[in-house]
Order: C-alpha cells, then sequence, then structure tokens
C-alpha cells in the first residue's frame, strides 16, 4: 500500500498535501537547480563560448633589494648607454700595447723628431708637432718630442684608469673600516679617528694633493720611486678616504641602535662580528652608490695633479700631462691639448651618468614597476 508523503515548498516553509503543478519557465542552460536539498547548484561554463584567462596578478614574493634595484637600472637606459662607452673606453686603453705594436709600430716613450709622415715633418723645423693623419701612423698628430700621439693616449689612458681604480679601492677599504669603527665604538676611538678626517675634510683636494704630491715625487715612500704611478694613487685615496668614511660613520650610529644589533649583542656576537656581518651588509648600498663617485672624482683629481705636475711624472703618459703638453700648442695644433680632454671628459661623464642610476635603482623611494 503506498502512501502519500507530503510535499514541502522550498522557501515558503509551509507544507501542502498535494503537488505543485509545474511551472513553465525558460531556463539557462548554464545554471540548473538541484535535484535535492537547499542550495543553488554551482554554474556549469557554456561550452559554446570560449573561455577569456583572467590576467595573472604580477608576484613580488622572493624579490631582493638589490635584484629590484637591478631591474630598476636595466630599465635606464641613459645610465646602460654610459656604462658601455665607459667599458668601451677601457677596453680600448687596455689594448695600447697591440695598437702600438702592430698598427702605429712605434712605442709610446720613442722620439722621431727628424721622421717624416705623408711628406711632411713630424716636428716643423719651428718645433711644432703634426697634427692628425688619420692613419695607421700618427692618427691623431705627434707631440713636440715627434712621438705619436694616439699611442700616447691609449697607454695615458691606462695610466689614469689604474690610478683611479687602486685610489678606489683603496678609499672603499679603509673608508669603509675607519667609518665602522669610529661609528661602532664611539668614545676614544671615535675621538682620535673623527679629528683626522675632519682635517683632511677641511683642505681642498687639489691644493693638498699638489702639496703631498709635489713631496712625494722627489723621494717617494719608502721601495717606492717618486715617479712611480702609485704615488698619486696612494696620495689620492688617502685625500677621498674621509668623503665615504663620515658618510658610514653616520650610517653605523644609525643602525648600532636598532633592534637586530641589540638582538646580535644578546646572543654573545662579538663587535667584529656585528660589524661585518650585521652593520656592514646595511651599509653596501652607501658604499655602492659611493664607488662610482669616488672614481669620477680619482681620475680627475689625478688629471689636475699631473696637469700641475704632482702626479705622473714624465716620461710616464696620462691625460693630465697630454693636456698640460698640448696647452702651448693651443694656437699651432689645437688637437693636442683636445683630444686628451676629450677622452677625459667623456670618461668621467659616463662614470658620473653611470653613477646617477645607480643611485636611482637602489632608492627604496622609486616608484617603478617591477614585473618584466
Amino acid at each position: 500500500m503506498a502512501l502519500d508523503v507530503p510535499r514541502f515548498r522550498r522557501g515558503n516553509g509551509q507544507s501542502s498535501s498535494t503537488e505543485d503543478p509545474p511551472a513553465q519557465t525558460t531556463q539557462d542552460p548554464s545554471f540548473a537547480l538541484p535535484e535535492s536539498g537547499g542550495t543553488l547548484a554551482r554554474p556549469e561554463p557554456v561550452t559554446g563560448a570560449p573561455q577569456r584567462p583572467e590576467p595573472e596578478e604580477p608576484s613580488t614574493v622572493g624579490i631582493g633589494p638589490y635584484r629590484l634595484a637591478l631591474r630598476r637600472l636595466r630599465r635606464n637606459k641613459t645610465a646602460i648607454f654610459f656604462a658601455g662607452l665607459f667599458v668601451l673606453i677601457v677596453v680600448v686603453c687596455l689594448l695600447a700595447p697591440v695598437y702600438s705594436k702592430d698598427i702605429a709600430k712605434i712605442a709610446p716613450n720613442s722620439t722621431n723628431v727628424t721622421g717624416t709622415v705623408n711628406g711632411h715633418n713630424v716636428v716643423s723645423t719651428s718645433g711644432v708637432p703634426i697634427g692628425p693623419q688619420f692613419g695607421a701612423h700618427y692618427f691623431f698628430g705627434a707631440d713636440e718630442e715627434g712621438r705619436d700621439l694616439a699611442v700616447r693616449l691609449l697607454y695615458g689612458g691606462r695610466t689614469s684608469l689604474l690610478i683611479g681604480g687602486v685610489a678606489t679601492v683603496i678609499i672603499l677599504l679603509f673608508g669603509t673600516l675607519v667609518g665602522l669603527l669610529a661609528g661602532y665604538f664611539r668614545g676614544i676611538i671615535d675621538a682620535i679617528l673623527r679629528p683626522i678626517m675632519e682635517l683632511i675634510w677641511s683642505f681642498p683636494p687639489v691644493i693638498l694633493g699638489v702639496a703631498v704630491g709635489t713631496a712625494l715625487a722627489l723621494g717617494g715612500i719608502g721601495p717606492i720611486k717618486g715617479n712611480s704611478v702609485f704615488i698619486p694613487a696612494l696620495i689620492i685615496g688617502v685625500i677621498y678616504i674621509p668623503y665615504l668614511g663620515k658618510p658610514i660613520r653616520g650610517e653605523t650610529l644609525r643602525l648600532r641602535e636598532m633592534d637586530f644589533v641589540d638582538a646580535a649583542r644578546v646572543q654573545g656576537m662579538s663587535p667584529r662580528r656585528i660589524m661585518f656581518s650585521e652593520i656592514l651588509p646595511n651599509t653596501m648600498s652607501t658604499i655602492i652608490v659611493f664607488a662610482p663617485i669616488m672614481l669620477a672624482n680619482a681620475i680627475l683629481l689625478e688629471a689636475y695633479l699631473s696637469f700641475l705636475g704632482a702626479g705622473v711624472q714624465p716620461p710616464n703618459a696620462s691625460w693630465g700631462t697630454l693636456i698640460s703638453d698640448g696647452i702651448n700648442y693651443l694656437d699651432t695644433t689645437p688637437t693636442f691639448a683636445l683630444i686628451p680632454g676629450a677622452m677625459l671628459v667623456l670618461t668621467v661623464l659616463s662614470i658620473n651618468v653611470f653613477g646617477d642610476g645607480v643611485r636611482d635603482a637602489l632608492d627604496p623611494r622609486a616608484q617603478v614597476k617591477i614585473q618584466t
């Protein structure tokens, strides 16, 4: 015997003993009511319509500050261009021995006062050197002693870049060390190091460099002779140590009061380990920004000192000495001084523009997109 079970309407909570007549409705094929229960079934996609994929959100998880800075730097086309220009200048100067031996076929210090090139005297009877020939020999002309200016230009670039590089290494090493020691220990160590930096800082770099360079050019320093290129590199490095040491000292004074440094002290870390494993990594952005600035200033100061006779000593060539030699021939052979000056300007300009790009890339407040 079959029993009539009353059916309940969904949604109004009232019962009825009779079945409701089926409603005549038009149902969307993509939407179906459930056969039982009180919840709606999940809509199924229409097979005939193509589904457009949703765009993925750019993920920033796991991007470190230096990787993010590299992305910013790669978008700075101006900085990348001038960085490539500086690399090109460095590579060309490093190939100076190849050019001297295989193309110009003359050493950088070989004189040729009585020689001729293309039917012209290398040095005229009145002592005026020949101008640019734009050939294998004397491409940029000659100097007053008949030496190939193009060869000496490349060798002079090697000297200027070497002095600037060595001086920059000295600045970064000792400037960072002095700043860390003075800022972390404070007290008597800061009382000794800070006045020394202030004393060096108080003198203009050119005046101090000329005074010290002239004195050391006569007798040298211990085993280093006075005509060595390491004398001006050492002088420039010492002069610019406070220019990095003072900012590092200020950063260290701020960082030593941070909570992570206090936690390291509580864990029993030694001061040396705290300085080099906790504080130093947090000052790397400052060091990286100052590195190209110090390199450009070191190359420029070397040119100043060599121009005034307190830097690179003859017969060695540098861009400063070439400008000094050619300044007397601006009326007759202006390229003698203008070409080394242009090389110096391009080198310093490329380093400074690239340094500005590095500073902007490391700025955490820079508003740039991080997706690739």
